[in-house]
């Protein structure tokens, strides 16, 4: 039987096309078998959140969202809470470091000589994160393999390599560094592309190819197709304006280490979300991490009215009531944009499927802390929203202080890879995190 793509590629399409044309419904029954579009993507703010302000009162379906989580309100029927979920890794490096780097591999740190605010310094983690576990397990099946295994997003990491600004991992010692800067990540998505005049030339190459098939594709997949084209075009124009000096915001340059533009975060990350979104309709990846700054993060929000560093507010104590209010701002920003993202997969339609993107997304949204204040490792901020593993969602869950390990094998088995345990095999003792299904 002829793949899908060797269907398609009769018709005379150019290889421009064939990444975004090959999985639209219309040729679902030229292809392979068919499987469900799993997603997962994994968001990450620093410091710790205001527990008062974040966790709600109520346990199980009803309950009332807190001014953090506001943002989210629409989605309330589609996110679980997870309070008592902690990290419960220990050993070298303080628990910034800790908090970082065992987020998502739930493993020790090697030691080393990166000095944090303990007496001891600590090196990378020593395990793969689970994300690219996930995405490894999924890139072994003929079914869910995509151009890219996972995508990692940045918004103003530093450049520089340490364990406070790495979340993910290949393996032990093998930190994944994030793309914060978009036009970099547009290059590695169309990366035939180098060029501003070539790239336009392929956008009219692709629209010859609309026409050529305009008889063969249903009105909907026409439309995705347009609208996919539209977008690139649209990402062409922002790269021109930048380059020429008519964008209203000052982007990221490609100079390495140029990521200084602090004001300009709420428009990189937007860019970033929309780039997440345009790479889960053209299925170029089902995983992804979207890292806003790095543990310890320092930004400044002066577009909420806070002049202070994020890190630096952090630690404020509880009594500190003006302290704690703009961190609760903070915080809340952060939600807005986790709730922008939520919204965009809610009202982009599955590609050859049914429902949105949302439908067939997971995001997990996490932290280094519990509270900066404490750096406290206990009731790490874990927030879920979407219907991408078929947890059982709209909840306020409250757990005896777990091992998050048990969280991370629950992503696991939510993609049907049954491991028995990850990271720390002695966090593991009790299995999959229970209730979310």
């Amino acid at each position: 039987m002829q793949t899908r793509r060797d269907f398609i590629r009769r018709l005379g399409l150019s290889s421009a096309a064939l990444p975004f044309v090959s999985n639209l419904s219309t040729f679902a029954a030229s292809g392979a078998r068919e499987v469900r579009k799993q997603r997962l993507v994994v968001m990450f703010s620093p410091n710790g959140t205001v527990p008062w302000d974040f966790w709600p009162d109520e346990e199980g379906q009803q309950f009332t969202l807190k001014r953090i989580l506001q943002p989210l309100q629409d989605f309330q029927d589609r996110m679980l809470v997870l309070k008592g979920v902690c990290d419960k890794v220990r050993g070298d490096g303080d628990n910034h470091m800790r908090g970082m780097g065992c987020l998502l591999t739930g493993i020790e740190l090697f030691p080393g000589n990166i000095q944090g605010g303990s007496d001891t310094p600590a090196g990378w983690a020593s395990g793969i994160s689970i994300d690219q576990e996930i995405a490894r397990f999924l890139q072994s099946r003929e079914e869910t393999r995509t151009r890219f295994g996972s995508l990692e997003f940045g918004v103003m990491v530093p450049d520089r390599a340490d364990t406070w600004t790495r979340m993910s991992y290949l393996g032990a010692n093998k930190p994944v560094a994030p793309i914060d800067d978009p036009y970099q990540m547009f290059r590695r998505l169309y990366g035939q592309v180098q060029q501003r005049e070539v790239l336009t030339g392929v956008l009219d190459v692709v629209r010859e190819d609309l026409q050529k098939i305009s008889r063969v594709i249903s009105g909907a997949d026409r439309q995705l197709l347009e609208e996919h084209a539209e977008f690139v075009r649209g990402m062409e124009q922002q790269l021109r304006s930048a380059k020429d000096g008519e964008s209203g915001h000052v982007m990221p340059v490609l100079e390495q280490g140029i990521r200084e533009e602090n004001d300009n975060i709420p428009a990189i990350t937007k860019m970033q979300m929309e780039l997440l979104v345009n790479s889960f309709v053209n299925d170029f990846t089902r995983v992804a991490t979207f890292q806003i700054t790095n543990s310890v993060g320092q930004p400044k929000m002066r577009w909420l009215g806070i002049d202070e560093g994020h890190h630096e507010l952090s630690h404020e104590p509880n009594e500190n009531k003006e302290a704690h209010e703009k961190l609760t701002k903070i915080n809340t920003w952060y939600c807005e944009q986790l709730a922008f993202l939520v919204r965009r997969l809610a009202e982009t339609p599955e590609p050859g499927g049914t429902g949105s993107l949302l439908d067939n997304t997971l995001i997990v949204w996490g932290n280094e802390l519990g509270q900066g204040n404490s750096h406290t490792l206990d009731n790490i901020p874990f927030l879920m929203v979407g219907n991408g593993l078929d947890f059982q969602m709209g909840r306020s869950l409250v757990y005896p202080k777990v091992p998050h390990n048990r969280l991370l094998l629950a992503l696991a088995h939510g993609f049907g890879h049954h491991l028995e345990t990850f990271g720390n095999p002695g966090f593991c003792k009790d299995g999959v995190l229970t209730g979310l299904v």
